[in-house]
């Protein structure tokens, strides 16, 4: 199918559509899981400097940096949680847990709730957490922790949301809001995100589909070549397109790579990752 009759197509969905192709397992899907609960041997951590507080504000303690598979501190477990193993994500120290492989044209489901613990300096903000997906380049080159990379962001109240990192960018139809921040609407115009542009590389999403914190939520991310879906417990929150990268100007198609899972000044835990090959994006109707 050429690419404008697949946006055409795609951008087709209605907004927070609630649909069975979402929460159920369709029989063809390979499934293959990434976190059985018993060891991360399909993952790599990732352990970034800490913070310091300090009297006018906040540093990092660059004799901390910790690196590659040096999870000193037991940011990354396997815990006991509601009669199932789940991964716990400290937060004490910003970093992510990322898969060794990559990936493209996939179905990625996955299970998360908040903990109650937070760090600074999100000690006194929401709880942070976020999938990054189609992570390239090389550890670090986003905001000092992350692979550069597109984030479905995992946060109290805003998951589903886009952010572009360290170069990420998306077409997303989208409209000024009352609170004069861009989000997600079929009905608007297709903006580019980015973050060298004036509108930024944030775009809200719609609706809210979270449960209130300490439930389980369900996430499933569908990317399709170039484009992504975020479906938080059920419901589409966005659609994107034209995924791509801009790295010292030059732009080029982003379509595959790594996936991570943020630790980002909060307790989270994550359960039943699994993931699975596609060949087109699900009819949502």
């Amino acid at each position: 199918m050429k690419t404008g009759l697949r946006l055409s197509f795609i951008l087709a969905f209605s907004i927070g559509i609630i649909c069975s192709s979402c929460t159920q397992k369709s029989p063809r899907e390979n499934w293959e899981v990434l976190f059985d609960g018993t060891s991360l041997e399909n993952w790599n951590t990732y352990s970034g400097p800490r913070f310091i507080r300090g009297g006018e504000g906040q540093s990092l303690a660059e004799d901390t940096l910790l690196g590659l598979d040096n999870d000193q501190a037991g940011v990354y477990t396997i815990v006991d949680l509601d009669g199932e193993k789940a991964l716990r994500i400290s937060g004490e120290i910003f970093g992510a847990i990322l898969t060794k492989r990559e990936f493209e044209n996939y179905h990625l489901r996955l299970q998360f709730k908040w903990g109650d613990k937070k760090w600074f300096p999100r000690d006194n903000s929401k709880r942070d957490s976020g999938i990054l997906y189609h992570s390239v380049g090389d550890q670090g080159e986003g905001d000092t922790y992350w692979l550069r990379s597109q984030e479905f962001q995992i946060q109290e109240g805003d998951c589903g949301d886009y952010w572009g990192v360290a170069g990420g960018m998306f077409d997303i139809k989208a409209k000024m809001n009352s609170d004069s921040i861009y989000q997600y609407n079929p009905e608007g115009e297709l903006i580019t995100f980015r973050e060298d542009s004036e509108i930024g590389r944030y775009c809200k999403k719609y609706p809210d589909a979270e449960k209130p914190s300490g439930e389980w939520n369900t996430i499933d991310l569908y990317c399709f070549k170039d484009t992504s879906v975020h479906v938080v417990n059920g419901v589409v929150t966005m659609i994107l397109a034209n995924s791509r990268i801009n790295i010292n100007g030059n732009v080029s198609p982003l379509t595959k790579g790594k996936i991570q899972i943020q630790s980002e000044g909060a307790e989270v835990f994550y359960r039943n990752i699994e993931i699975s090959p596609i060949e087109g994006l699900p009819d949502f109707n």
